[in-house]
């Protein structure tokens, strides 16, 4: 994946969410957002990814570690809630490209159930 920014914007789009409704719930600007989903934020704060990592339900440290952070596996979170941590266990090793599809599947069965 070129950069992380497609990432984010699977995540918000896999749970149905504008960018006006992130910026509701995590008190992040819509602007910026939209900045770190087209990959124009090199490095986004902690405290942002804080934030989306609550929003999003994933964790702070995987959040951290795909946007280049240093993460010590020692402080990670026994269950990492990373689609590619769940399902590593059935389908293996799962690359960021295909997690990203993964996301923008499951956008596509919750707008189809709607």
């Amino acid at each position: 994946m070129d950069g992380y920014g497609q990432y984010f914007k699977a995540l918000r789009e896999s749970k149905g969410a504008t960018l006006r409704e992130v910026e509701r719930q995590t008190d992040v600007s819509n602007a910026y957002l939209s900045q770190l989903e087209s990959g124009k934020v090199k490095q986004p704060s902690p405290n942002t990814l804080y934030r989306l990592a609550k929003f999003y339900q994933v964790s702070y440290e995987m959040l951290m570690e795909k946007v280049g952070y240093p993460v010590s596996k020692s402080n990670a979170l026994p269950k990492d809630q990373s689609i590619s941590s769940a399902a590593k266990n059935k389908l293996g090793e799962i690359s960021n490209e295909e997690e990203v599809e993964l996301l923008q599947y499951l956008k596509f069965i919750r707008n189809r159930k709607s």
